[in-house]
């Protein structure tokens, strides 16, 4: 015997946590990414480079909302560009329309896409799996056709002179910062709270879940209608930013996108989703300079973190192996 110590080995891991390991999980990575996000306009303001930052934090808020779906309870939408739809035409209608600043139309926003969360989701949500993702894709392509239809929405010309929340440009991104920042935050602690854990059962299992007593159908239901809120609001987001808005806004196309941002990041984990959205966003821009053949080269990139990171860029960390 020697007087030596072996430190002790977590529970239900071979191999002692990495550098890499500890830093993914580190508290203040969160923190980490608000601070790189204020310090971007000081390295480059140009109209642009903000208009592309902009776009990249609204597409998080949307990465943040379908992850509370897909990576939190397991439900595979495909039609998630929906409630983007939703609050954004909501916000557009009401500014234009009824001369109301943009900031007025929130609350009614928040209720619409509740009652759009119910009136999809109650009737779709009894399905599994494939047949799931079917509707849900459905359900998307009939909001884009019927807004592409109607005459208050401006049909396939869309709304213009929608009012931004601010005129300054630097300011609006740092107000969107805040607001997605307070969203992503808003997300995690939904993951971590009781709801969050049935939202996990559910995932894992959920006829097991249901025979411990959980009312799958009605958790699955408020993911739906949580995830339905955050899209929302990033459409009020985007319209502001944009000040015009088409059907051809809210094509499937920008679910897959949503979605991939997801699974690239890392399903239910939200500093996976952020990193996940971020580079989604951000890839094609950083590959313009390719012109026609960027888009191959994003796919092929896309195809190779893949192969190499299965589980995700930042994948959640199991709370058994903590």
């Amino acid at each position: 015997m020697t007087g030596t110590t072996t430190t002790p080995r977590r529970l239900g891991t071979d191999k002692p946590p990495t550098r890499m390991s500890k830093l993914l999980q580190n508290k203040w990575a969160g923190l980490g990414g608000v601070l790189i996000a204020l310090l971007a306009p000081f390295v480059n303001a140009s109209n642009y480079a903000l208009s592309v930052m902009t776009t990249a934090a609204i597409f998080v808020m949307l990465a943040a909302g379908l992850n509370i779906v897909v990576g939190y309870c397991g439900l595979l939408d495909l039609g998630y560009v929906a409630f983007f739809a939703v609050g954004a035409y909501t916000s557009g209608v009401l500014a234009t329309r009824f001369d109301l600043p943009l900031l007025v139309t929130v609350p009614a926003v928040i209720v619409v896409t509740v009652v759009a969360g119910i009136i999809i989701g109650a009737p779709t949500l009894r399905l599994r799996s494939d047949y799931l993702a079917i509707v849900t894709l459905g359900f998307g392509e009939i909001i884009r056709i019927t807004a592409n239809n109607l005459d208050v929405t401006g049909g396939p010309s869309g709304i213009y002179g929608i009012p931004s929340l601010t005129d300054n440009s630097v300011v609006f991104y740092y107000l969107t910062v805040v607001v997605v920042s307070l969203a992503v935050l808003g997300a995690a602690r939904l993951g971590r709270s009781r709801l969050g854990r049935a939202w996990r059962f559910v995932r894992e299992d959920e006829d097991a879940a249901e025979a411990m007593g959980v009312n799958t159908y009605r958790v699955k239901l408020a993911a739906y209608i949580a995830g339905a809120v955050w899209g929302g609001l990033a459409g009020v987001l985007s319209a502001a930013q944009l000040s015009a808005i088409s059907p051809n806004s809210f094509t499937f196309l920008q679910s897959a996108l949503v979605l991939m941002a997801v699974v690239l990041g890392g399903m239910g984990s939200i500093p996976g989703v952020v990193v996940g959205a971020i580079v989604i966003s951000l890839l094609p821009e950083f590959l313009r300079d390719l012109a026609d053949y960027r888009f191959f080269m994003f796919g092929v990139l896309l195809i190779i973190v893949m192969l190499l990171r299965p589980q995700g860029l930042w994948p959640a960390r199991s709370k058994e192996a903590s």
